[in-house]
């Protein structure tokens, strides 16, 4: 079965309440409430986005998303009453694309929820039932994966993995700067620093030498090309 948001929470009554009251508005949720029942739940289930507790029972939801990283480009939203810095730091670093602190409003949270989910749906990376792929890499959007030809998967933080999917799903056109921002990170900001982060870590995972690239190249000027002879 699909879900659009999977929460983790190990307050059992308030990751319900929110299950509760995302389904009231088309969202379709589920919950659990260790790190377990949240393996088990996607190998089981398709699901687009998950809503993760820093603080859970037997393991840590920064240990989680550690592991969910390793195999799937799922966006991960933290949610936790932990305010300090270094916490929201930590999460965003090892492939968090929010932190959401506690206590939220149940209004504000299905807000963010559904722009993600709007999100995945307009940049064509939610799930279909296609692969793509070009040079050495394999795509299912499907589970969200990427690997090499070989079978190797790629691990990539989610927004890697958005714009590895779009050169790809566009490979052999030059795609300018602008365009990028626009199809990939939406309306959240980001600059040439950024994107220019982006492309080398991408070229650190699938080149032969990331120093003289021969898939993702760069057109001086415009932007950049997914390169397949």
């Amino acid at each position: 079965m699909d879900y659009d948001c999977l929460i983790v929470d190990d307050e059992r009554e308030l990751a319900e309440t929110t299950c509760e009251y995302f389904n009231l508005f088309d969202v379709r949720a589920a919950y659990v409430t260790d790190a377990r029942a949240c393996r088990s739940f996607l190998r089981e289930h398709r699901v687009s986005l998950l809503l993760l507790d820093i603080n859970l029972n037997e393991t840590s939801g920064f240990q989680l998303c550690k592991e969910l990283r390793q195999e799937t480009g799922i966006p991960i939203l933290f949610i936790s009453a932990r305010t300090s810095e270094d916490d929201v730091l930590i999460a965003l670093e090892i492939g968090g694309d929010d932190y959401i602190h506690k206590p939220y409003t149940l209004r504000v949270l299905l807000a963010k929820v559904k722009a993600v989910l709007k999100r995945l749906n307009s940049d064509g990376t939610s799930p279909e039932r296609e692969t793509w792929s070009a040079g050495p890499v394999r795509i299912d959007p499907e589970s969200r994966r990427a690997s090499l030809e070989n079978g190797e998967p790629l691990k990539l933080k989610a927004m890697e993995y958005k714009l590895l999917s779009y050169l790809i799903r566009h490979k052999n056109r030059v795609i300018p700067k602008e365009e990028l921002f626009s199809g990939v990170w939406g309306d959240v900001f980001a600059g040439d620093g950024t994107l220019n982060v982006h492309i080398r870590h991408l070229r650190e995972k699938i080149e032969p030498n990331p120093h003289e690239p021969v898939f993702i190249r760069t057109v001086w000027g415009v932007g950049y090309v997914f390169q397949e002879d």
